[in-house]
């Protein structure tokens, strides 16, 4: 108390001049109509200001949270789509048994939202790491895509994480792709060239499209779902045997951006890998013999 009293002592001079200039200010905007007009003005301009500002950096942080919400969304309005196709079809009574079993099997899939945490593009080899997990119902041999397309399949799995061979890889598994609109499919290769382009071969040479026609899954890999994007086709090449066409595509997921992917799991997936495990088991038994 004795030093607070020293304080005052020495310095009431200061404290009473801010008084002063604070009692002279609220005088002259409380009873001068100009003053005052011009001190609202100002200070709702510097709030405005200030809001905006903290606007744009709550935005900011929540734009991660949004991607993933717009991406899931999207998947979750493509297969609305379908399912609304299938009702519509069966109403009318103008769906094939083939469409029929077609917009069934699009249906036992389900996605998993993950972030990319680590992700290599200038390798021959290039893996990504996710945050999702075993415990998040994350598996081998799953499909991973992202909203513009494919982007690997599930090599390793942990707890919380798994590794993604991705695309860009030259031991990425041969994802099984179409030509929309004109079913002929190949088999999708990279061969550690640009990040922005890989290669559709196997094409048949009776095949009929042109540049500029979209590539996308059909389904047969057993990984991804028929329909989900792959690129675009730029070049047509002959094989090395002649036999065929091998497709330049430019590739419509951009790696070098990628940050929000979905693991596409499949309901019959662990059936699906039980069989073909025994399937191996059953060919390995009969060779021994």
């Amino acid at each position: 108390m004795k030093n607070l009293l020293e304080f005052l002592g020495r310095h009431y001079h200061w404290l009473l001049f801010v008084v002063l200039e604070a009692v002279s200010f609220v005088l002259l905007f409380q009873y001068n109509s100009y003053q005052s007009s011009v001190w609202f003005s100002s200070a709702n301009a510097i709030t405005g200001r200030v809001n905006e500002w903290r606007s744009f950096v709550e935005s900011f942080f929540t734009l991660r949270e949004t991607n993933k919400a717009l991406m899931l969304r999207n998947f979750y309005l493509e297969r609305q789509v379908n399912q609304l196709r299938r009702l519509y079809y069966e109403r009318t009574d103008t769906i094939s048994e083939q469409e029929r079993r077609h917009l069934e099997f699009l249906s036992q899939y389900q996605p998993i939202a993950a972030q990319v945490i680590a992700n290599e593009t200038d390798r021959t080899d290039n893996l990504i790491t996710i945050d999702r997990g075993e415990v998040d119902g994350v598996q081998v041999g799953m499909g991973v895509a992202c909203g513009n397309g494919i982007v690997g399949v599930v090599y390793l799995t942990s707890a919380h994480h798994a590794v993604v061979i991705s695309v860009l890889n030259s031991h990425s598994s041969r994802i099984s792709c179409a030509i929309r609109g004109h079913g002929y499919f190949g088999v999708l290769r990279w061969y550690g060239e640009d990040a922005g382009y890989a290669y559709v071969e196997d094409i048949p040479r009776h095949a009929r499209f042109k540049r500029g026609d979209w590539v996308e899954t059909n389904g047969y890999s057993s990984i991804f779902p028929p329909g989900v994007l792959v690129g675009r086709i730029v070049e047509v090449y002959n094989s090395r045997d002649g036999l065929s066409y091998k497709l330049k595509v430019r590739l419509s997921t951009d790696f070098g951006t990628l940050r929000d992917v979905v693991v596409i799991s499949d309901r019959s997936f662990a059936e699906r890998m039980r069989l073909m495990q025994a399937a191996r088991d059953s060919l390995q038994l009969n060779v021994r013999e």
